[in-house]
């Protein structure tokens, strides 16, 4: 006997994988979070065993380690649509796992009280744009452009503090509007993974990998407001 309209009904709204978009969501953010935790154990790990020390003495580690980073993210992104789920998880662990080589050298320069509690903070803002960006009614979409005009002005002007000794004064305004507009990407690409299931529901496999790049997405947001968070509370090492 074929399915009634109730059951049809329920497997829409499922859709072909089976589960609810609360589901779906909470899967993404436990990726997510163990993307978090990797990096954490890479960078106390490297920390509490000296290995930082090995690490970072070899030249150029900084400028390798970023060029590792960035093929890792756009080669996942770029080739999402052709790698298989399993492949792209192992590019999101890998990247996991090279940030927290970099992050490693923060427990040098910064109190290990200070990074716990400045950890803390950007979960509270984190969890809290989170929980707006689900249930909220209003569509963030529009806050896209923004967000990217933000994005490009915020690497503009990093490259001139740099470059421009005397811009340096201007770091603390830099990172307020920094930590502003990662706020905003964690609402936007919280809401986004709603969207993605809704898009993809009748395509499982698509839909695992849209469910695995939105958490690459939510774990650049959650580190890069914990690195401006860090810039204006952190408290460095004498």
């Amino acid at each position: 006997m074929g399915e009634n309209f109730y059951e049809q009904e329920r497997r829409q709204e499922l859709g072909v994988a089976g589960e609810s978009v609360g589901r779906y969501t909470a899967k993404t953010f436990l990726l997510m979070f163990l993307g978090l935790l990797v990096t954490f154990a890479v960078s106390f790990g490297s920390y509490a065993t000296g290995a930082i020390f090995y690490v970072f003495s070899i030249p150029g580690i900084q400028l390798i380690l970023l060029a590792a980073e960035l093929a890792v993210v756009i080669g996942m992104t770029a080739f999402l649509h052709r790698i298989s789920s399993g492949t792209a998880t192992v590019f999101f662990f890998l990247y996991a796992i090279l940030n927290g080589l970099v992050f490693s050298a923060y427990f040098l320069i910064f109190e290990l009280p200070s990074l716990i509690l400045v950890f803390a903070a950007t979960a509270l803002y984190f969890g809290g744009m989170a929980v707006f960006g689900y249930f909220t009614g209003i569509d963030l979409s529009r806050m896209r452009t923004v967000l990217v005009g933000g994005l490009i002005f915020l690497i503009i002007a990093n490259l001139l503090m740099l470059l421009i000794p005397g811009l340096a004064a201007m770091d603390r305004l830099a990172c307020t509007i920094g930590l502003i507009i990662f706020l905003g990407f964690t609402a936007y690409d919280t809401q986004k993974i709603k969207a993605l299931y809704t898009y993809y529901s009748r395509d499982e496999i698509v839909l695992r990998k849209a469910s695995i790049y939105s958490a690459l997405q939510l774990y650049l947001d959650f580190v890069n407001l914990f690195l401006y968070v860090l810039r204006i509370f952190g408290k460095r090492r004498d």
